[in-house]
């Protein structure tokens, strides 16, 4: 035994609403057992959770590690122990780098065996004796996909111009994938995005399901939201195959919405050979400080990676795919963060690439940390519409709080 000072997390009570959110949906071992993971403080919406110093006393564990033995103290994460011995880690895909993006147990991209079992090393507990595979190459990828349910109105990659195939009035299915690498205080899925505390599948029971229920509902549709759904590169290209083998009728479409964050040219190639039809890239700001607002992404760096993938993967799918697959991108709006001038440049970019390009703008409400900001009143978003279509972009919708504005 040793006495050591660490951190743990502990909740103000003062500022807790008592959703039990952090309790239900995070895989937490307790307060007493904290490892420092961070997930109940990215997760609260109330900004109630926070690390204190504490003395604890903490054993030593053995654990076996690419074949050696190695003695650490517990109340530590898999990932923190492999970094701590110098295994190289990314919050963006590197090569030789163990891809970290949302540290929040949800996306399983940091996955590593542990005793035979695939986990994910972000918010995994060590214990003492286990074994510890880095190597998960020919391991079936994981992640936790939730929500699986039928939609009225679609997502950003869904025209706008189609009728539901639906008797009930359903455009299509989804399902939702946790994690993400953003932390947006706006995002309107946060509990969907920081859920851990849920099964994980694998691609093929997650197409089987959406499969499923795609009869059921009587769509042609099948869409993957999140959260961001393509953090776990690997889970998505066998996902999209797996649908695309079990829906081979010619009516199937297969829709990813994504930020585009980490949409890489070679990744955009992987995801059409695999079998979507249909993608929605949200594009967060036409200036990083935007973006950075936006998404609360801390790291300038980092960020303009970030922000800059997700324009260029929008020019790549134009100049590359735009006749095979349908594009519709997405922009936020809330005067918070977003000015009509930065609109303006928004629009006459993408305009001066495609002006018929299906454009939704979605009327960012108060959610999550974003309760002081005002949702968009329809007259705004009506003027939305205009700055954009003045700008050249022909093909405009605006979400709002009556609809959408056409």
């Amino acid at each position: 035994m040793k006495i050591i000072k660490t951190k743990q997390a502990t909740i103000d009570r003062n500022l807790c609403s008592n959703c039990a959110y952090c309790k239900s949906a995070i895989k937490c071992p307790g307060e007493e057992f904290c490892v420092m993971c961070k997930t109940c403080i990215d997760a609260c919406p109330q900004t109630a959770r926070s690390f204190i110093e504490v003395e604890k006393e903490v054993e030593e564990f053995n654990l076996l590690i690419g074949g050696e033995i190695f003695t650490v103290l517990e109340n530590l994460t898999i990932l923190n122990v492999l970094e701590s011995l110098g295994y190289k880690t990314s919050s963006y895909p590197q090569p030789e780098a163990i891809f970290v993006p949302c540290k929040t147990g949800g996306c399983w991209s940091c996955s590593v065996l542990v005793n035979g079992e695939l986990k994910p090393s972000c918010t995994t507990p060590i214990e003492d004796g286990m074994e510890i595979i880095t190597d998960v190459e020919k391991a079936i990828p994981r992640r936790v996909v939730t929500g699986f349910q039928g939609h009225h109105v679609g997502g950003v990659g869904t025209p706008k111009n189609i009728e539901p195939t639906s008797p009930l009035g359903y455009l299509e299915v989804a399902c939702f994938a946790s994690g993400c690498l953003y932390r947006c205080p706006t995002c309107q899925n946060w509990q969907v995005t920081y859920l851990s505390n849920a099964e994980s599948l694998t691609p093929k029971i997650a197409a089987r399901k959406l499969t499923s229920i795609r009869k059921q509902f009587r769509v042609d549709r099948m869409a993957i939201s999140g959260g961001e759904s393509t953090l776990n590169r690997k889970w998505l290209i066998q996902y999209v195959s797996q649908l695309k083998y079990l829906n081979p009728d010619s009516s199937a479409r297969i829709h990813v919405d994504t930020n585009a964050s980490i949409l890489t040219p070679d990744y955009i190639d992987e995801l059409v050979n695999a079998g979507i039809t249909d993608i929605g890239p949200d594009l967060k700001g036409e200036n990083l400080e935007t973006f950075m607002k936006i998404t609360q992404v801390k790291d300038s760096s980092l960020a303009e990676q970030y922000f800059k993938n997700s324009w260029n993967a929008v020019k790549y799918i134009l100049d590359n795919y735009y006749d095979q697959i349908f594009l519709g991108v997405g922009i936020p709006y809330n005067q918070e963060f977003m000015s009509f001038e930065e609109l303006t440049k928004m629009g006459l970019k993408l305009s001066n690439w495609e002006p018929e390009l299906q454009v939704t703008v979605l009327d960012y409400r108060p959610e999550f940390r974003a309760q002081h900001i005002e949702r968009p009143t329809e007259y705004e978003m009506k003027r939305v519409k205009e700055v954009l279509n003045d700008a050249g972009l022909k093909n405009v919708i605006c979400q709002s709080l009556y609809g959408y504005i056409r």
